[in-house]
């Protein structure tokens, strides 16, 4: 097998594929290569829609075969470490592979260590994630009797931030229509201050949150879960002030009543104290994984200190390394991690690549930091929360076209564009390597 490419592309995901199908599209690039081990492509995005009832899960998985453009070599292989001084990765299978440029986009990587307990416990039982299994999501969601239905999230960065409270919005609705909501407490446990970081989405959100009548809790840090006990445990993210809760101390279940910047539409549920930790009962419970960058790219030189690749915030471009350019979810952005980023983040890229070759410099385009996270907030509603680095709310003036006037709204046409339009243009666009 050929060990030289011109571009070498590590991760077979939204971000490998369009970087490889928009330079291909630009007809000077027969050399490019893509390493991937997985024979599927998944359209995680609808994984919401599944684990609520409402898609289907084999329509949001295509072959890799059919999903990687035919003029890129696909090497079917894992990438184990760098050498950037040689313009070298190395592969489990396949040896050295040299190149002339890299991209670096393999995605996440689930490090459950980080919260005992939930590597056993998750995907068996009341214990969930559409992050990895939205059929048990599911599931466990139409088979619920009632009890402290608890949705939370660890203090990693994840896959699209609004994710682990989408699935809630919609697991109240269905538990209303199954007749279990009279006998349930919802809860959304976060190590997070606001609901949401955009303030025109935040206001409609706390809307949702009191229509739906939503226990929040902020400032709760994910630390381990009991999957025998069903208890997921908490570490406080600030120091609770006397006078601002009523604490039982000792192992027995209490009443923990927290002040209004820790809780939000309170609800009486057993909560166990154990020395500086918190204990929620659930009776279901939802959760993203830990995430993390993958081993071999965490314990490489292209990292910083938080372990994403350090590349510059505007150009992709590697800090160190100016052949080296990552994007999406391994890159070390300040912003959401998102497929809607890397549809604004690929065609920068792909011009600073095609300008170095051909000048020795970078371009002019500049990413701005946006993202998008479509929030569903019923069956049949949805607000579009789209936004930069610095939180501005930027909707797209192509939504007026939808007669969508406000997307920090909720409406019905938005989610008929997460349900159907989305994954149009995701298969038949951004994966052509078509601007969208």
């Amino acid at each position: 097998m050929k060990s030289h490419y011109q571009v070498l592309i590590i991760g077979g995901g939204t971000a490998g594929i369009m970087v490889a199908s928009q330079l291909i599209k630009q007809k000077r690039y027969k050399d490019i290569a893509i390493i991937e081990p997985a024979s599927t492509h998944y359209y995680q995005p609808a994984w919401t829609l599944v684990g609520a009832g409402t898609y289907d899960y084999e329509k949001t998985a295509k072959p890799m075969s059919e999903v990687i453009p035919k003029q890129a070599k696909w090497i079917m292989d894992k990438a184990t470490g760098f050498d950037p001084d040689k313009n070298t990765v190395h592969t489990s299978v396949s040896g050295a592979i040299t190149y002339d440029y890299l991209v670096v986009a393999p995605g996440l990587a689930y490090d459950f260590s980080l919260v005992p307990g939930l590597g056993e416990a998750i995907d068996k039982g009341v214990v969930c994630s559409n992050y990895t299994d939205p059929q048990h999501t599911w599931n466990v969601i139409k088979n619920f009797k009632g009890g402290t239905a608890l949705f939370t999230q660890p203090t990693t960065p994840i896959k699209c931030g609004g994710a682990p409270q989408k699935i809630m919005y919609l697991a109240e609705s269905h538990f209303r229509k199954s007749g279990v909501r009279k006998n349930t407490d919802v809860i959304f446990a976060t190590g997070g201050t606001v609901i949401f970081g955009v303030k025109e989405i935040a206001k409609t959100l706390m809307q949702v949150v009191d229509r739906k009548d939503i226990n929040l809790r902020f400032h709760h840090k994910l630390v381990a879960v009991d999957a025998e006990k069903q208890i997921a445990w908490y570490e406080m993210g600030k120091e609770i002030t006397a006078g601002g809760c009523v604490v039982i101390t000792g192992n027995q279940e209490s009443e923990l009543k927290l002040d209004e910047s820790f809780q939000y539409n309170y609800k009486n549920v057993k909560v166990i104290k154990d020395g500086d930790r918190y204990g929620i009962h659930y009776d279901m419970l939802h959760t993203a994984p830990p995430s993390v960058a993958p081993k071999f790219v965490k314990e490489s030189s292209l990292v910083n200190d938080a372990g994403w690749v350090d590349v510059n915030h505007q150009t992709m471009q590697h800090n160190r390394y100016s052949n080296i350019f990552s994007l999406g979810d391994v890159a070390a952005l300040p912003t959401a991690k998102t497929g809607a980023a890397i549809r604004k983040q690929v065609p920068i890229v792909v011009d600073n690549i095609d300008l170095l070759i051909k000048t020795n410099h970078t371009g002019n385009m500049v990413y701005n930091g946006y993202s998008s996270c479509p929030l569903v907030t019923d069956y049949g509603k949805m607000v579009l929360a789209e936004f930069d680095y610095n939180n501005n709310f930027i909707p797209d003036p192509k939504l007026k076209q939808m007669l969508v006037f406000d997307s920090s709204k909720e409406h019905w046409r938005l989610w008929m564009l997460k349900k159907y339009g989305l994954p149009y243009l995701y298969w038949n666009k951004m994966m052509k390597g078509k601007n969208v």
